[in-house]
């Protein structure tokens, strides 16, 4: 998996980067089938600097995180957050799928049998 971080408009120092490249690398936490993370920090407005977060997972699922702030890491930080809610429904998602496949199969076998017990 890798990090790749770029910046708008301006520069960050090494320690930046490397606070923001570990913020990022958290989300391996959440969600261990991620491909790649992109941080893109615009420094256009510099009181207001905007995050943007891109996170591809396998099975070719993209997720995007937006968040603008009076502080970088204060962004950085809500960017972050805001990827670990959709990281966490998406994980919660795709385990009940794979959860429920066996009491679907259940289900739709039951009413099948009911529905012939009433017809005779």
């Amino acid at each position: 998996m890798q990090i790749k971080l770029s910046t708008r408009h301006g520069h960050l120092s090494e320690a930046s980067q490397a606070k923001i490249s570990a913020k990022a690398g958290k989300l391996l936490r959440i969600f261990e089938r991620l491909t790649s993370i992109e941080v893109i920090v615009d420094l256009k407005e510099e009181n207001r600097p905007k995050v943007d977060l891109q996170v591809s997972a396998e099975h070719k699922h993209d997720f995007v995180a937006s968040e603008k702030s009076e502080e970088l890491m204060t962004a950085v930080d809500a960017a972050v957050h805001k990827m670990e809610q959709q990281l966490r429904k998406y994980k919660e998602k795709v385990q009940e799928r794979h959860r429920d496949r066996d009491s679907r199969r259940v289900e739709t076998d039951l009413p099948e049998e009911s529905s012939v017990e009433s017809e005779e």
